[in-house]
């Protein structure tokens, strides 16, 4: 039987352990976050066609969680929540980023155009985080767990299409649905299923990076992965400020502002359920400071990833469940996570064995996660007492949300900044939210519909 770690911690936020109990936490928070950090990037470069910069971008997205996971636990000044708070690739951003890279594609943009801005448009969203830091308290009244649901679901809603096409052999493959593919996304989605099954805390933690390594051992047998590309790559990565440019368009910067904005309030909840894993005050003048701070680290660390050729970061919630399991909230564990994570990207060779990770194979393990993105957002909401209101809010946003993504020429007719803003799920279902729970705010509580006792009654 597991050791119950909700009634005390075996080591609490400023515990120093020692060296192999360290070492032994931070891999199994490396283990937890690994492919969340680098699958991202495997999507946005296989479906951008970014080929041979695909391994430098994933070596970079593993430098920069391990430099941001440092500044969340170091608390440099007024920056950083001085807690474990393991910093990675934002899935959130994906549509946006797509979107981006899309519509320099479409004017004609090659690899490097597409990069510059992204990464442009991401540097100067992230100030959108950083100044919402500074007042992040002030704004439950507009953006509530409702809203931040809403938001959530329609993410993993709208990428489960990436996953299921992956599964099928991606985007123009010449063998899409065929039986093999769909039998390799088969038995990555069975391995996972059975290794959740487990009782043992480190098999659960690890589920989706070893039904990624046997997929991919599967689909060598099969003659579907090819090493032979591995060898061409450099042995070490320097980071590079810019490496591709820096460039910025208005039609790709809002959907991907928007997205920041909703990435505050998501990092806020991860912030405070890290605070009461690792017993700290979910109230008061501390608390806040603690939130403020961790959602400044948040904006800058994805200034930084801009700044250095990757995309947006974010805290992970998972390893929130980390802590929790094994009873280890020291935030010292935060050191050795960052440097695994720095020393894995300083190998761009790493990347370029992830690249020959076929299509249905990371289609089985990204529709897990996707899936997992739209069940925490429906989690928020089912934790909320929904009046009548609500329930309105709720309904418009998912039909507008949802709709725009069933018929995606919906604004065909439209201009193209209106085309780029509303023709996304997140941002037209996140918008609606923010409006109609907007408008209500001004409406007296008094005549905002409430639950019929008979109906508290009955949930007693």
């Amino acid at each position: 039987m597991e050791k119950d770690v909700n009634n005390d911690l075996v080591f609490g936020l400023d515990d120093r352990p020692s060296f192999q109990a360290a070492s032994y936490a931070a891999l199994q928070h490396v283990l937890a976050s690994f492919v969340g950090i680098i699958t991202p990037t495997l999507i946005i470069g296989g479906a951008l066609g970014l080929g041979a910069h695909i391994p430098y971008l994933i070596s970079m997205a593993l430098m920069v969680s391990g430099v941001g996971t440092f500044i969340q636990a170091r608390r440099i000044g007024p920056v950083g929540a001085g807690m474990i708070c393991v910093q990675g690739t934002s899935f959130a951003f994906l549509g946006s980023v797509l979107g981006a890279g899309f519509l320099v594609k479409a004017n004609g943009g090659g690899p490097d155009e597409m990069l510059a801005t992204i990464f442009g448009v991401c540097f100067f969203g992230a100030f959108v985080e950083i100044v919402l830091s500074r007042f992040i308290d002030k704004l439950k009244s507009v953006i509530t767990p409702v809203v931040t649901g809403i938001v959530i679901t329609t993410i993993g809603i709208s990428l489960i299409k990436v996953g299921i096409t992956d599964i099928a052999g991606g985007f123009g493959a010449s063998d899409f649905g065929s039986l093999s593919n769909l039998m390799l996304g088969a038995v990555v989605l069975a391995t996972i299923v059975i290794l959740n099954l487990s009782r043992n805390t480190m098999v659960r933690l690890s589920s989706i990076l070893i039904g990624l390594v046997v997929g991919w051992l599967v689909a060598v047998l099969l003659g579907k992965a090819s090493m032979v590309s591995v060898a061409s790559q450099p042995w070490f990565s320097i980071p590079v400020p810019f490496k591709y440019g820096f460039a910025f368009d208005w039609q790709a910067f809002l959907p991907i502002a928007f997205i920041y904005l909703i990435t505050a309030i998501e990092s806020t909840g991860d912030l405070t359920a890290n605070c009461m894993f690792s017993k700290q005050p979910i109230e008061g003048k501390n608390y806040l400071q603690r939130i403020k701070a961790g959602v400044l680290a948040d904006g800058i660390n994805s200034l930084i990833a801009a700044t250095f050729n990757t995309f947006p970061n974010t805290t992970f919630s998972q390893n929130n469940g980390v802590i929790h399991l094994t009873g280890i909230a020291s935030r010292y564990i935060g050191y050795f996570i960052a440097a695994i994570l720095f020393v894995l990207g300083m190998f761009p060779i790493l990347g370029a064995v992830l690249m020959t990770i076929p299509k249905p194979v990371l289609g089985g393990a990204t529709l897990v996660m996707f899936g997992t993105v739209a069940a925490a957002g429906i989690k928020i909401i089912a934790n909320e007492q929904l009046d009548r209101r609500k329930i309105m809010t709720i309904a418009i946003s998912f039909g507008l949300g949802l709709g725009v993504m069933l018929v995606p020429d919906l604004f065909k007719q439209a201009p193209k900044l209106v085309q780029t803003i509303f023709g996304s799920p997140v941002t037209m279902s996140g918008i609606v939210a923010l409006t109609i729970t907007g408008l209500l705010s001004f409406v007296p509580e008094s005549e905002k519909t409430s639950v019929p006792e008979s109906v508290e009654a009955g949930k007693a």
